[in-house]
């Protein structure tokens, strides 16, 4: 769904929830605000949820056109700039944004954007949030932070659908958005293959899973537009090739 300026809606991925009726919920707050896409990432329970339903209230569009997936970064395709929403940032180095900070960034945006939020009790671990470019935190009361899942939804859904009239749009000079989200794995995965080849992990034990880590962070936290992913692919070509001349 679009807004009046013709700028796509953010997608809502939900990852690894717990409950049907939490994800109803979810439901029914994007389409209160005009978001539709929703994925879901390993729900605990399945899909369809027979609870879902029930705690939509309606907004059956929404669960009716929801799609699953294995992994967060297939829940990212097609997707260029994605916040993650968490209290806290953890091991990674990113931006931090509001809800009124991301929405303004939407509404910039040229492609399609994406909302991430974690399971029920634990909230998103770091290998979910080293997919996304930025951190989303709601300013709540410090005293008592507590926000359900759906909570936590609907205040970003407001933000965007609030600043759909009178966000003016931001633009870089030369800079189309972000590669979608799919480009980037590809070059991260190219990126690994060549190490692996070369022996990067072997040196000491237990570090491939933190240097992987590592390297997907340096790779997403530019938000890289597609042609600048496409020369890094072609540098990683490079540098693995034996070339003649000098």
């Amino acid at each position: 769904m679009s807004d009046t300026l013709g700028v796509v809606a953010p997608a809502v991925i939900l990852v690894r929830p717990q409950l049907g009726v939490n994800i109803g919920a979810c439901a029914r707050a994007m389409l209160n605000f005009g978001l539709t896409d929703l994925r879901l990432v390993a729900p605990r329970d399945g899909w369809p949820n027979p609870d879902a339903g029930p705690a939509a209230s309606g907004a059956d569009v929404v669960l009716a056109n929801a799609r699953v997936f294995d992994t967060v970064a297939e829940a990212c395709a097609g997707l260029g700039l994605i916040f993650a929403t968490t209290m806290r940032g953890r091991e990674l180095t990113r931006r931090v944004v509001t809800p009124a900070q991301a929405a303004r960034e939407f509404h910039g945006l040229a492609g399609q954007g994406g909302l991430m939020y974690g399971p029920e009790r634990t909230g998103l671990e770091t290998e979910d949030l080293a997919v996304a470019h930025a951190i989303l935190t709601i300013p709540v009361n410090p005293d008592f932070g507590s926000l359900n899942l759906a909570q936590a939804v609907i205040v970003s859904a407001y933000e965007w659908f609030r600043q759909a009239d009178d966000t003016e749009a931001a633009t870089l000079v030369n800079h189309d958005g972000p590669a979608p989200h799919e480009e980037l794995e590809g070059l991260i995965d190219a990126v690994d293959v060549q190490l692996r080849a070369n022996g990067y992990y072997n040196p000491v034990p237990g570090r491939a899973a933190a240097a992987r880590l590592l390297m997907r962070n340096l790779f997403t936290r530019p938000e890289f537009t597609a042609g600048e992913v496409r020369s890094l692919r072609g540098i990683v070509r490079g540098l693995s090739q034996r070339r003649g001349g000098g």
